[in-house]
């Protein structure tokens, strides 16, 4: 799985997922391990629902994601307020 994230970053490709038991699309903009030393996703939801309403920008634990696929669909530009180096992550695998 996280393969794929890390292809879909590196490719600037947007990825579907299942999360908190939601259906989301999103830009995958970074994937590393956490300060808890988990490998998690930064990403700038773009379709489907969300846990806290009007919330787009998630950092998601990759051991809780479903269904992740690549969509084929490629994003250009960066997403509204994407800063390169999350400080979030201890160790970045893939960032755009």
């Amino acid at each position: 799985m996280l393969n794929i994230i890390t292809d879909a970053i590196n490719n600037r490709q947007e990825i579907s997922f299942t999360y908190s038991g939601i259906d989301r699309v999103a830009q995958p903009v970074a994937a590393g391990i956490s300060r808890a030393g988990n490998n998690v996703l930064r990403c700038y939801q773009t379709q489907g629902g969300h846990v806290t309403a009007g919330h787009t920008w998630d950092l998601c634990e990759v051991s809780l994601m479903s269904n992740v696929k690549n969509t084929g669909q490629v994003f250009d530009a960066d997403p509204p307020g994407y800063k390169r180096g999350d400080k979030h992550m201890t160790k970045i695998y893939a960032e755009i």
